[in-house]
């Protein structure tokens, strides 16, 4: 069976993703919930399960087998099970949207900065910097490309649930939490991904955590 070691459902935006992955995938799995930053953290991240990633979540194992960062997860399950679950069919389709994956995975570092994950939080006070609205024109202007030239078979970025809409399921409770901007073409899909039953359970269960990590629960300074 899978092992998935994953951090705090309601702070980690890698773990949520990991996560996604695996539910998507089908195949059974064992969960590993280890919280972040507290007291034993430092010493349980050089234990063996974690060296291959230098103490990061999410870390897959699959037997002797160990993959860790999510879109390399995202590809492993691919490539078992089968990659129309996570790809689409269409080749042009998938090249766009494997193009989208690895810019949300390597990209949009003012929001991912600016914006830390917090499922259970919101800010209202919250005002975006200049680097922020660029990522949000960005990103908005990825997802009208694909909705508009391959969304039409369903709800989500590509039409059906996919890799694409797994990386950028935590954008979408950072636009939540932080009241950002949000234009109207993206309203249903913003709800599409809130409505999933894969993103459901996961908020659920990030709800019900009893751990908190102060640092992400108030807004950084601004200015």
């Amino acid at each position: 069976m899978l092992k998935l070691i994953i951090g705090n459902k309601a702070y980690s935006s890698w773990s949520m993703r990991g996560w996604l992955a695996v539910k998507q995938s089908g195949l059974p799995f064992e969960e590993i919930v280890v919280p972040l930053y507290d007291a034993d953290w430092d010493k349980r991240r050089e234990g063996d399960e974690f060296a291959p990633s230098s103490g990061k979540v999410p870390i897959l194992w699959d037997g002797d087998t160990v993959v860790w960062d999510s879109l390399a997860i995202v590809e492993w399950l691919a490539d078992r099970v089968g990659r129309e679950t996570f790809w689409p069919a269409d080749d042009a389709a998938r090249a766009m949207a494997r193009s989208m994956a690895a810019e949300m995975h390597s990209g949009f570092a003012a929001l991912r900065r600016e914006c830390s994950m917090n499922i259970r939080q919101r800010f209202p006070d919250y005002q975006p910097s200049d680097a922020v609205e660029a990522d949000l024109a960005r990103l908005y202007a990825l997802w009208a490309q694909a909705r508009a030239r391959f969304g039409t078979g369903g709800e989500f970025l590509f039409g059906g649930f996919g890799a694409v809409d797994i990386m950028f399921a935590p954008v979408c409770t950072r636009i939540v939490s932080y009241g950002l901007p949000l234009p109207r073409f993206a309203v249903p899909y913003l709800q599409a991904v809130f409505a999933h039953p894969f993103v459901q359970d996961w908020i659920a269960n990030a709800q019900a955590e009893d751990w908190v990590i102060e640092k992400f629960e108030t807004l950084p300074a601004q200015g």
